[in-house]
């Protein structure tokens, strides 16, 4: 299934940038909130990455990669999760998917649920890559692909549903 969508490839001086990136780090907020009340609910869902796909898919580079990086440092001053250690790796991972996301939907314009599993697993891939280069693990490196298929599937499902409902606002 697909929808062509009007993109908004918004610019770093307009507010509604802030305004949107603001709202997707909130969203990045609850949802780990919630999601780790669950034992397992952080590695097995991967929350945090949700509406930084949602945010650069619709609204572009610049909503995907300040939602990226704002995400997780929020996140760990507030919550201590995630903690300090992985932070270069989940926001390596979350700017990697900000930056896939933005492309895909540029040069495809349509919303797809092949387009955003392509998305998923261009940056699980190249993450795990960046992951395994920074804990010279490989067994940790592939926890998203070994634990997190859940989270990818509603990444897939969830994003296309909240994509295509924003487009149509």
């Amino acid at each position: 299934m697909q929808n062509t969508i009007s993109l908004q490839s918004l610019t770093f001086r307009e507010s509604r940038t802030w305004l949107f990136a603001t709202l997707f780090v909130l969203g990045n907020l609850l949802l780990p909130a919630l999601l780790h009340m669950v034992p397992g609910g952080g590695p097995t869902w991967l929350p945090i990455y949700f509406f930084t796909l949602v945010g650069a898919y619709r609204y572009g580079w610049r909503v995907g990669l300040l939602t990226a990086v704002l995400s997780p440092l929020v996140n760990s001053a507030l919550t201590g999760m995630p903690a300090v250690a992985v932070l270069p790796a989940i926001m390596i991972k979350s700017s990697l998917l900000a930056l896939f996301a933005s492309l895909a939907a540029k040069q495809f314009k349509t919303v797809s649920i092949a387009v955003i599993a392509l998305v998923i697993v261009a940056y699980q891939t190249v993450g795990s890559l960046f992951e395994w280069a920074l804990t010279r693990d490989l067994w940790l490196a592939l926890q998203d692909v070994r634990m997190a298929w859940p989270g990818m599937l509603v990444q897939l499902v969830g994003g296309w549903l909240v994509i295509n409902y924003l487009s149509r606002k």
